[in-house]
């Protein structure tokens, strides 16, 4: 625990280099503290203001690059909470104010160890598991260094699952909509929970998710932020691609037959949220969710299907999968977090131009081993559990 600390503190007075999203967040977090809602305002149109009252703001400004201002907040309410909280204790400086997320990050690792423990052990598996998450390097370099907020996700995530695990479930649905109001990748397990509880309990369950997520969106609510924000969402799904598995064959087929790569990617982009549908489905009422160790490995099939179709693939998307793998049988989501840095490639090129044959070393590393655990090890022992 205290070495897993240590390399985190290693971080805390540096800003990240390998990623720019913290000037967007620093961006938010000011506009909050000055009453305006990041939902309704484009950073291109604010800088144009004389009277612009937020700290720092031209090197905010240009420090989140040419995409990011061109488009509204896409972070969820209770994330934005975090970056107000961060401007406001930061000093007005931008060291200031990353420490500050830097902290709360940190103290959300500490929180997922706390919670892991006790429900690794109400799995009857080693609490030690754990630091398979705590230790793991791409946790490290992507949530304390760079200051992605999946950690902050997974404490309320696993700590929904650890209430569920003891029964009180009502609290959980409560904790389970604070994580996706952190982001919003929980959404996709919500329909899994249909066929753990039964009918009456998971409608009950829902409501709460609901109403507490509701509460939180009320502060940011006017009637132009839901077009905002969905318009701002669905750039995910038909505008960008990195780091993408099965996008980038089909992909290569498609343009050896002369199809255009925006035709194609906006295509795809249509299509990758029926699929991802049509999963979620069939892991809901084909699987025996009731019992949550089945629960939580159709969660990560869940979620590793969606990436593997998925376009963009940033690699600390692959910080939730190493967690929730823990807690399973499977251990290939292991192997990506240490092939995933294959595509810091990508970050070493002036424009950004990813290597393919990178790409496919990632990916067929972890399909291959993916498939071996589905086969060979199907009926043998789990790995890494506790006796």
């Amino acid at each position: 625990m205290g070495t897993g600390i240590i390399f985190r503190l290693v971080f805390l007075l540096a800003e990240p280099n390998l990623s720019q999203d913290f000037y967007r967040f620093i961006w938010d977090g000011e506009l909050i503290v000055h009453l305006k809602n990041p939902y309704l305002y484009l950073p291109n149109v604010l800088i144009e203001q004389k009277d612009l009252a937020i700290a720092n703001a031209q090197e905010l400004y240009n420090g989140m690059g040419d995409l990011s201002p061109k488009f509204y907040s896409n972070y969820p309410p209770l994330n934005q909470l975090i970056f107000a909280l961060s401007a406001l204790l930061g000093g007005k400086t931008i060291l200031g104010s990353v420490i500050v997320m830097r902290i709360v990050i940190i103290l959300a690792d500490i929180g997922i160890v706390y919670f892991g423990r006790k429900l690794l052990k109400n799995l009857n598996r080693s609490p030690h598991l754990i630091f398979w998450y705590f230790l793991n390097p791409l946790v490290l370099i992507e949530l304390t260094g760079n200051l992605h907020f999946e950690g902050v996700m997974l404490f309320f995530f696993i700590w929904s699952l650890y209430l569920l695990s003891v029964n009180q479930w009502k609290s959980s649905a409560i904790v389970y909509a604070l994580s996706i109001m952190v982001k919003l990748v929980p959404i996709l397990f919500l329909p899994l929970f249909l066929t753990h509880f039964k009918f009456k309990k998971s409608i009950l369950f829902y409501t709460i998710i609901g109403t507490t997520m509701v509460v939180l969106l009320l502060p940011f609510y006017s009637p132009e932020f839901y077009a905002n924000y969905s318009k701002t969402i669905s750039l995910w799904f038909s505008n960008f691609e990195f780091n993408a598995g099965i996008y980038n064959g089909i992909k290569q087929i498609a343009t050896a037959y002369d199809a255009k790569p925006w035709e194609l990617i906006n295509t795809y982009g249509k299509i990758t949220p029926l699929v991802t549908i049509s999963i979620v489905l069939l892991f809901t009422f084909l699987s025996k969710n009731k019992n949550l160790n089945t629960l939580i490995s159709s969660m990560l099939f869940v979620l590793s299907i969606y990436y593997f179709i998925s376009p963009t693939v940033h690699p600390w998307y692959v910080i939730f999968l190493i967690l929730v793998t823990i807690f399973t049988h499977y251990r290939y989501s292991l192997l990506w977090s240490a092939a995933v840095f294959l595509s810091y490639w990508a970050y070493s090129q002036p424009d950004f131009k990813e290597h393919l044959g990178l790409l496919a070393i990632e990916y067929i590393a972890v399909f291959g081993f993916l498939i071996y655990e589905l086969i060979i090890l199907r009926n043998k022992k789990p790995i890494f559990c506790k006796n």
